[in-house]
């Protein structure tokens, strides 16, 4: 399958805005979380963010998929593709960011962890889902998907520990 082609470039976003969405939803909420803000300011901030981001996400993939035709092209590119990989983006993005939310809502007192969890088993899950498709190696591709998006993880987790609610 060419690197260039509809399918690689709808797979690309589908990817790219699901771990987006995971890495950066789970690392502000944490961040915010562990700062000590209200649950109802949590749930606000992530309702926001996703979104927020879901759309910044879909208009980037748009006009970077449309730039990337013309480019290759050199005429002016024709709108589908690009927005079907915008549309793609706004999916994953929009339905990913809501894995690490849902745990404020359900699971108050244990929000935190299970946010975290669930969104590194998602994570996972998407590597190996990706590789299973690319036909590679399943554990390989979704342990790096997992470490990647947890050390990112991780920095929200830090920040929020550096800036405490009284700031």
């Amino acid at each position: 399958m060419r690197y260039d082609s509809p399918s690689v470039s709808y797979f690309r976003s589908f990817v790219f805005g699901v771990e987006d969405s995971l890495v950066s939803t789970v690392g502000l909420l944490s961040g915010v979380a562990i700062a000590g803000v209200p649950r109802s300011t949590i749930l606000l901030i992530g309702i926001v963010l996703i979104f927020v981001e879901s759309f910044s996400m879909a208009a980037g993939s748009f006009l970077s998929e449309e730039s990337a035709e013309e480019l290759a092209h050199h005429v002016e590119a024709p709108v589908r593709r690009p927005a079907i990989a915008g549309a793609v983006m706004f999916g994953s993005y929009f339905l990913a960011g809501f894995i690490p939310l849902f745990p404020y809502v359900f699971l108050p007192a244990a929000a935190l962890p299970w946010s975290i969890g669930a969104s590194l088993a998602a994570l996972f899950a998407l590597g190996a889902v990706g590789a299973k498709i690319s036909r590679i190696p399943l554990v390989k591709s979704g342990f790096r998907m997992l470490v990647i998006g947890g050390v990112t993880i991780l920095i929200g987790v830090a920040v929020g520990t550096m800036f405490p609610r009284s700031i």
